[in-house]
């Protein structure tokens, strides 16, 4: 087994299951990237980059519009090749395939089984992470985020990021990727960065094939 450490980890779940907090705290784990001297480019990306708008909080890779769909696809053709060229390398994915299933069912009741992406991600070995939490625990994450959003009205109704994962539940167990499904609701970013960097090491996630 090769000694460099290059997991490929993609977090899903709804809003306030703090998966960006998750992510760079595991882009800094010291057992998922190595012990870091000094700072550099992070290997973090994110599907909810709203990159197809030219204004914040706008349009991108999960809640396109219908008229979106080929730029959408387009866009996750370009991920799989970018990982495949590049799988030698550390890969952590804050939302992805899984929430833009879930969004454009909800909003247009259109599906996109991602089969085809789940092979190419499977075969360089993306391990998937589902964050979640207590219907009960929504309301103390919401207070904790109401300190730093910038758009606190997106929070307001609890109860759709209850059905969105339950919806989410139903989707990532029909993935074919080694799935994880991390309770969040006692807050506790760093216990959950450990316990995912616990089953990587049990599955072998943390290293290339």
């Amino acid at each position: 087994m090769s000694a460099k450490l290059c997991p490929k980890i993609i977090l899903e779940g709804t809003r306030l299951t703090f998966k960006t907090e998750v992510a760079f705290t595991l882009n800094e784990h010291p057992r998922i990237v190595g012990p870091r001297q000094y700072r550099y480019h992070s290997p973090l990306v994110s599907g909810e980059w709203c990159a197809f708008t030219n204004y914040p909080w706008g349009r991108g890779l999960i809640n396109f519009e219908p008229q979106e769909e080929a730029l959408a696809m387009e866009t996750y053709h370009t991920w799989a090749r970018l990982f495949e060229l590049q799988r030698y390398y550390s890969w952590i994915v804050d939302r992805f395939h899984i929430s833009t299933r879930m969004y454009q069912l909800r909003t247009y009741g259109r599906d996109y089984p991602f089969r085809w992406l789940e092979q190419r991600l499977a075969s360089l070995g993306f391990h998937l992470v589902f964050c979640t939490r207590t219907p009960d625990s929504f309301a103390a994450a919401r207070a904790e985020r109401l300190k730093v959003s910038g758009k606190p009205s997106q929070y307001d109704d609890l109860q759709v990021f209850v059905e969105e994962q339950a919806l989410l539940r139903r989707l990532v167990g029909e993935s074919i990727l080694p799935t994880l499904e991390l309770d969040i609701s006692d807050n506790d970013v760093p216990g959950a960065a450990d316990r995912i960097a616990d089953w990587l090491e049990q599955t072998g996630g943390l290293w290339a094939r």
